[in-house]
């Protein structure tokens, strides 16, 4: 019905059930969460998910107002994010190798800084125009007919929630694994080339692939 803010519960539940599954599914944003809970712990991923959360509700919002309408017809725009967010990507992995390394491969980590992690999180997931055209795809096949804008934005945000959630999992999981790695023999001082290779990966695939599809 008109005005209301969430859909009717037919929809309400298809929706529910289909934003488990795409949440579930890996992609950039778990990638970003598992690679800095594995490599720097549980309050590292935790601070990841956060910044990813907020990027996504960020594109999910742009959808709402019709800011990813003018990336499906505009492959300037377009084009222009999508480079900003992969070079971003490669940055953050440039930044990894350039990182200094330890002496001793057994030392105890230096606690992560959380402000810049999450600062990371938020601009790789607010720059993937992909995210911002999957949701004006996603959103309408849920909302009501004649729903207000605000239909579109709370539907945004419960998948926002959700995936959230997953990812918290995700990054609970790969923090658990954190201190085997820790002490495995070798790699603290492999640590940072494998987190810049997989930035630099991830950066010059965002950029090449054909993400409008």
């Amino acid at each position: 019905m008109t005005g209301e803010l969430l859909p009717a519960w037919p929809l309400l539940s298809a929706f529910l059930a289909a934003s488990f599954v795409l949440a579930v599914t890996p992609g950039p944003g778990v990638f970003y969460v598992v690679t800095r809970s594995l490599l720097q712990g549980r309050p590292a991923g935790m601070a990841s998910v956060l910044g990813v959360a907020l990027g996504n509700l960020g594109n999910a919002i742009g959808a709402s107002i019709g800011l990813a309408a003018l990336f499906a017809v505009s492959a300037v725009a377009f084009t222009i994010v999508k480079y900003a967010g992969a070079a971003y990507i490669v940055y953050l992995g440039v930044q990894a190798l350039r990182a200094p390394g330890t002496a001793v491969d057994t030392a105890p980590p230096t606690p992560a800084r959380l402000g810049p992690i999450f600062r990371d999180g938020f601009v790789v997931a607010l720059l993937n125009p992909k995210t911002a055209v999957f949701f004006a795809a996603f959103l309408p096949q849920f909302m009501s007919a004649g729903a207000p804008m605000l239909q579109g934005v709370a539907l945004g945000a419960l998948f926002v929630a959700m995936a959230a959630i997953t990812d918290t999992g995700y990054a609970l999981a790969a923090g658990a694994a954190a201190p085997l790695l820790t002490r495995a023999r070798g790699v603290r001082a492999a640590g940072r080339y494998l987190t810049g290779g997989a930035f630099i990966g991830l950066g010059v695939y965002s950029a090449l692939a054909d993400t409008r599809k």
